[in-house]
C-alpha cells in the first residue's frame, strides 16, 4: 500500500505477460517442435518383412520375382492351427498374417531385438516352404 495524503490506494499490479498469439494470453505457438515418427506395430512387421526380403532376395535369386505380402488374418484355419503364413506358387506369392503372428509367438511380451528374431524365424520358415528347402539353409554358409 501506498499512502499519499490522507488517501491511501494500493500499489499497481503488473500487467498479464501477452505472449501469445495475436495478444491473446495461453494460446501456443503458431509453430509446434515435430512430432515423433507414427511408430506402429503394422509398420514395425513392415520394416522386417522388407529388410529380412531383400536379404533373401540378394542370396536367392529365384525370390526376385516373388511378392510377399502383409495379412491380418488367414481366412481359414489348417489342420495345424491358425497358419503364420499361406503360399501361393501359380501367383509367386508368401503371405505372412501379421495378427496370428504377433498374438501367438507373444510378441508383446518381449523386447524388439527379440520380436525381429522372432519375425524374421517366422519369414525364413515360409520362404523355405516357399523354396522347398530347410529354413537353416537359406542363411549365410560360415
Amino acid at each position: 500500500m501506498v499512502t499519499w495524503g490522507r488517501f491511501s490506494r494500493p500499489a499497481p499490479r503488473a500487467r498479464a505477460a501477452r505472449h501469445g498469439r495475436h495478444g491473446r494470453v495461453w494460446r501456443s505457438p503458431v509453430v509446434r517442435p515435430p512430432l515423433p515418427p507414427i511408430d506402429t506395430r503394422y509398420e514395425r512387421f513392415d520394416v522386417v518383412l522388407g529388410s529380412t526380403v531383400e536379404y533373401l532376395r540378394g542370396a536367392w535369386p529365384e525370390l526376385r520375382d516373388v511378392h510377399f505380402e502383409i495379412g491380418r488374418i488367414p481366412p481359414e484355419t489348417g489342420q495345424d492351427g491358425v497358419p503364420r503364413w499361406s503360399i501361393d506358387r501359380s501367383q509367386n506369392r508368401v503371405v505372412l498374417y501379421r495378427t496370428p503372428i504377433e498374438r501367438f509367438e507373444r510378441l508383446d511380451r518381449v523386447d524388439a531385438f527379440q520380436r525381429r528374431l522372432i519375425i524374421e524365424g517366422i519369414i525364413f520358415r515360409a520362404v523355405g516352404e516357399y523354396l522347398g528347402r530347410d529354413p537353416w539353409d537359406l542363411g549365410p554358409a560360415l
